[in-house]
């Protein structure tokens, strides 16, 4: 493990880069993968666009890890400072909370994930003791970082009526502090609501509704799953993840429940059950008790936010957007989707110049492209083959190249592309898209 030494300073939001004088401003930053002689001090100044990196068309650095509140990560635009609501849900003053303090201390908006949760990007070094006292005041920040990094508990934002959900996730969060150390990006997911709705979202030991109503316990890449009583789950959840410890499913600090049930079988009780049909992610619109809220490419103007927080409580979903508990109709506000659009059928990540990794923009072409993305299908745009934007294969995935951008068809950012080096001109039409579907 290598500590990176960086220095940061913004000012008018993502404007370009000011260094902070008159002394160099130092936070010790853990970064995956580097090697120990890799510390360096990395200075305010217009070379900051790609700081923590090296040249762009170099492999992208798998960092195998995401930032936190109390473990941020260094990017091209500051540090990213991530909040992670505590059983999915996040109350209105304290997403009023959120929002101001992008103002302040960010860029002015706050990101939304495919982990349901929220960050803020763009925030000085310098800041970040600052932001984090802001967040803690609200009850935004974990004891430490231990405790920050295995509350990593994915929740249906469309629970049972009858409470079982928030009782299992409840009880799981507890449960984690009794594990040993997890590989950093490995998740829960419970999604025991009417209908199963995470079977797209990335976690490796899965708490769901089973096909015939009950409740299954199934490690991620199994078919099926072991039936287990609600007030049993989380005991048995944590069974699985010290079985995939001891099963060797952690290799050089990393590993997936996916990879590991490749090579071996999860353990399995006498009888086992297959999951519930998965349901497509919902689009913006009214919902039982309130309204569901989209961002384009999960971006939430912290203006936006401030309003939607006055509205109600919140439920943060893995989509990008937010359900909002309310009985009154969110008045139009810039930057939020109110109903379907097709920015709802397009993913991108920040992109160049705000992500060192990237190879290119992404966003302004993501919304360019969206009116020529055929019905049905997505559109992942990425800067670079990590795809932290959208994990998952998608129907259509442009990459982001030194020398232009690559297409994949049905795949993932780091699968073969069926057309390399294109224009953003090339794509503007979507007969690319049609063909590379048919």
């Amino acid at each position: 493990m290598s500590r990176e030494t960086c220095q940061r300073k913004t000012t008018g939001g993502r404007g370009a880069p000011q260094p902070i004088e008159p002394a160099p401003v130092r936070l010790l930053i853990e970064v995956d993968d580097a090697p120990a002689s890799a510390g360096r001090l990395i200075r305010g100044g217009p070379a900051l666009r790609h700081a923590c990196s090296d040249e762009r068309a170099k492999a992208p650095q798998l960092r195998g890890w995401c930032p936190g509140a109390l473990r941020p990560m260094v990017s091209g635009d500051g540090l990213v400072v991530r909040v992670r609501p505590r059983l999915g849900r996040i109350a209105g003053g304290q997403l009023i909370a959120v929002a101001s303090a992008a103002q302040r201390f960010g860029d002015g908006e706050v990101q939304l994930t495919n982990r349901a949760n929220l960050q803020i990007r763009g925030v000085a070094a310098a800041d970040h003791p600052a932001l984090l006292a802001e967040l803690d005041r609200h009850g935004l920040v974990d004891p430490d970082e231990s405790a920050e990094r295995r509350r990593n508990v994915i929740v249906t934002p469309f629970p049972d009526e009858a409470g079982e959900t928030a009782r299992i996730a409840a009880a799981l969060t507890a449960a984690l502090a009794d594990l040993p150390t997890l590989p950093a990006k490995f998740g829960f997911a419970v999604d025991t609501g009417r209908v199963r709705l995470l079977a797209e979202t990335p976690a490796d030991i899965r708490i769901e509704r089973a096909a015939d109503g009950g409740i299954i316990l199934r490690a991620d890449g199994a078919g099926t799953g072991r039936p287990v009583r609600a007030d049993a789950a989380a005991g048995a959840a944590v069974d699985l993840a010290r079985w995939f410890l001891s099963a060797g499913g952690v290799r050089a600090g990393r590993g997936r429940m996916a990879a590991l049930v490749r090579r071996r079988r999860p353990p399995v009780g006498p009888e086992q059950a297959e999951p519930a049909p998965s349901a497509a992610a919902p689009t913006p619109g009214p919902i039982p008790g309130g309204h569901l809220v989209g961002f384009p490419f999960g971006a939430a103007p912290a203006a936006a936010l401030l309003a939607l927080g006055r509205l109600g409580d919140v439920r943060v979903t893995p989509w990008r957007m937010l359900a909002v508990e309310t009985s009154l109709a969110p008045p139009p506000l810039d930057g939020v989707l109110l109903a379907a659009d097709p920015l709802t059928q397009v993913s991108a990540c920040s992109g160049a110049p705000f992500c060192p990794q990237a190879a290119g923009s992404t966003r302004d072409l993501a919304r360019a492209l969206a009116p020529a993305v055929p019905a049905g299908s997505h559109l992942h745009v990425a800067g670079c083959p990590k795809g932290c934007a959208h994990a998952a294969p998608a129907d259509l995935t442009i990459v982001a190249t030194p020398r232009g951008y690559d297409l994949v068809a049905r795949g993932a950012a780091a699968d073969a592309p069926r057309v390399r080096d294109l224009r953003p001109a090339d794509l503007a039409d979507g007969a690319l898209f049609r063909e590379a579907l048919a």
